[in-house]
């Protein structure tokens, strides 16, 4: 009896300390740049859960997830390419795979990850599971900016320096199919695909302008919308790159940064001119949009880069200005839009706000944090 009731306490106390299963829908992932670490973060307790070591230089630093959610996979300025299990709170698996790279994607099936590079340039595709390198596509030394994932096994990309937009066909990732559209105008920084996957924009960061590809019907070509929008207003000196990344859609209108200007243009998506343009405290940097379409909130670039202000669509009004802290570098909505998450990079913490309100709800501190990235992003095109 006595040696019974010891092994009974003994799987009791087994079972006390095994790991409680969890679902990954309210993970995500926030990167400590200074440390070369990830912070695995629960959006729904609002708190962090673990920190991940030995990323490398997260300087500029982009997640992507995998279909399931469990899996992050993070490109480092250094040319590192990770894969962290969010569960575990692990680097299950690094390779260096370029000498600088800043962004990456996910192929519509979850099987290929593509990273894009500055140094050498190029694109490179790794299988999802193994890091397997699989194809690469040489630029010839041009950097690759704005790299999305399309429907229908492709990828569409810029090239910053030859002044290109690029898509490729990964129906065989080892062998990938490359359509090139030229000439499309000076330095493409950044590239969004549009949520239903249609339309692909890359912004011009040597001339006033943005590009646009249809990739429904790719042999049109691309086109140019909002031409020389700043030519009566000298531009003003670029203290940081603005990013179009920032999924600033709501219904027919997306909200993009004005290079060099205190503006926020807004473009109508039924004919791709401009519809207006929305006076800002400083030089935009993120134009993001709850995920509900109302609001739109917009970080800055020095000097201003302390504040945060809340565009209300319909009105297209600056509706409230806060102070986070010190370097706001980057924000994430929850997935439902209740929550915005926004990281202070040299106050060395994360702020959550309720978006209702735009109170704070709680802070907490990560060493000088920058990306903020959900596992919703595994459903969506282009994130």
């Amino acid at each position: 009896m006595i040696r019974a009731i010891v092994i009974l306490a003994a799987m009791l106390a087994l079972v006390a300390c095994a790991p409680q299963p969890r679902g990954t829908g309210d993970l995500g992932l926030v990167i400590a740049r200074a440390t070369g670490q990830v912070v695995v973060v629960d959006n729904t307790a609002r708190k962090p859960l673990a920190t991940v070591d030995g990323l490398g230089d997260l300087s500029h630093a982009s997640v992507v997830y995998s279909r399931d959610e469990r899996f992050a996979y993070v490109a480092g300025r250094d040319g590192g390419l990770s894969k962290v299990d969010l569960l575990t709170g692990t680097l299950t698996k690094r390779v260096m795979q370029a000498g600088n790279s800043i962004g990456l994607s996910i192929s519509q099936d979850g099987h290929v990850v593509a990273v894009q590079n500055y140094e050498p340039g190029g694109v490179r595709f790794f299988d999802a599971d193994s890091l397997e390198p699989l194809s690469e596509i040489s630029t010839n030394g041009s950097k690759v900016v704005g790299l999305a994932d399309a429907p229908d096994a492709k990828f569409v990309f810029s090239l910053f320096d030859a002044g290109e937009i690029w898509l490729a066909d990964i129906h065989d990732p080892r062998h990938p199919v490359v359509t090139k559209f030229p000439h499309v105008g000076r330095q493409p920084y950044d590239g969004l695909i549009t949520p239903d996957g249609r339309y692909y924009i890359a912004g011009l960061f040597g001339e006033d302008g943005l590009v646009l590809l249809d990739l429904w019907h790719p042999e049109q070509g691309t086109r140019r919308i909002l031409d020389h929008y700043a030519k009566d207003d000298p531009a003003l000196p670029v203290y940081k790159m603005p990013h179009l990344r920032g999924w600033a859609q709501a219904g027919g209108e997306i909200l993009v940064p004005a290079i060099g200007h205190h503006e926020v243009l807004v473009i109508d998506t039924a004919t791709w001119t401009e519809k207006a343009r929305i006076p800002v405290a400083g030089q935009p940097v993120f134009v993001i949009a709850r995920p509900d379409g109302r609001q739109v909130w917009v970080n800055f670039a020095l000097p201003d880069n302390g504040l945060v202000q809340v565009i209300d669509l319909p009105s297209h009004q600056v509706i409230d200005t806060l102070h986070p802290g010190k370097a706001i570098l980057h924000m994430e909505f929850t997935p439902r839009g209740e929550q915005v998450w926004v990281s202070a990079r040299d106050d060395d913490k994360v702020v959550v706000y309720d978006t209702a309100t735009r109170q704070e709800l709680t802070e907490f501190k990560v060493p000088s944090p920058s990306g903020i990235f959900f596992t919703a992003r595994a459903h969506k095109i282009g994130m």
